[in-house]
């Protein structure tokens, strides 16, 4: 009797190859998560040695940010801000202007002008002025002498601004400086009634609000405007 043993040859082979193939994937993969997991813990090393990564890491787990600002960096810091405008007072007023005769009647020899001005005064604090002996710092504490709050400039709108009427006389003529003079003391006007309406103590309130808050950016708790 002849028997055929090729089948069981064959079946028993293709066991093998698949046996072979998957320890070849397996072999591949290993190396390959080896390699990943070898480049992350280098690339953690590398950027918690530098500094930042850890000083970031501890400022994380302790809940808020690492402050390392000392008195000189505040002071910089500070008067790089300049001319720190904090209000801005818009006003329209009416103001006249002109000459007179004292010998003859304004219909005569007069020259009146009456002006419609829009104006706008800008108040503020120029905080180049501040000085290292103005800054105190301790701990987490910060006391600040600011500046005075002070009026930085005045200006008429030009667009805004109109002559309403002007009135010459018989025998005179139109000096051309008396708009220029009127506008001058518009300004002048425009200015007094911002000062007598708390232009400066808004100017001064609000410049310590803007500069508390930037200094609790940088980590005080306790800021101390002065």
């Amino acid at each position: 009797m002849t028997i055929d043993n090729a089948p069981f040859a064959t079946e028993s082979a293709v066991p093998g190859k698949r046996r072979n193939s998957q320890s070849a994937y397996s072999w591949i993969l290993g190396v390959f998560l080896g390699v990943v997991l070898t480049l992350v813990f280098t690339g953690l090393f590398v950027w918690l040695s530098t500094g930042l990564g850890l000083l970031h890491l501890i400022g994380t787990l302790r809940g808020q940010p690492t402050v390392n600002v000392n008195q000189p960096t505040i002071v910089r810091q500070i008067q790089q801000l300049q001319r720190l405008e904090t209000v801005s007072y818009t006003a329209d007023k009416i103001i006249s202007g002109g000459h007179a005769n004292a010998y003859l009647p304004s219909f005569l020899a007069g020259d009146r002008l009456l002006l419609v001005v829009h104006g706008e005064v800008i108040a503020g604090i120029n905080l180049a002025d501040l000085q290292p002996g103005d800054v105190e710092i301790q701990g987490q504490k910060i006391s600040i002498h600011l500046p005075p709050a002070e009026v930085l400039s005045t200006r008429i709108d030009s667009a805004r601004t109109r002559v309403y009427s002007r009135e010459t006389g018989l025998f005179s003529s139109p000096d051309p400086d008396l708009e220029s003079d009127v506008r001058a003391e518009a300004e002048r006007e425009l200015q007094q009634d911002a000062l007598q309406d708390g232009i400066l103590r808004t100017a001064a309130n609000n410049a310590g609000s803007t500069i508390t808050g930037m200094l609790k950016g940088f980590g005080f708790r306790e800021v101390d405007i002065r």
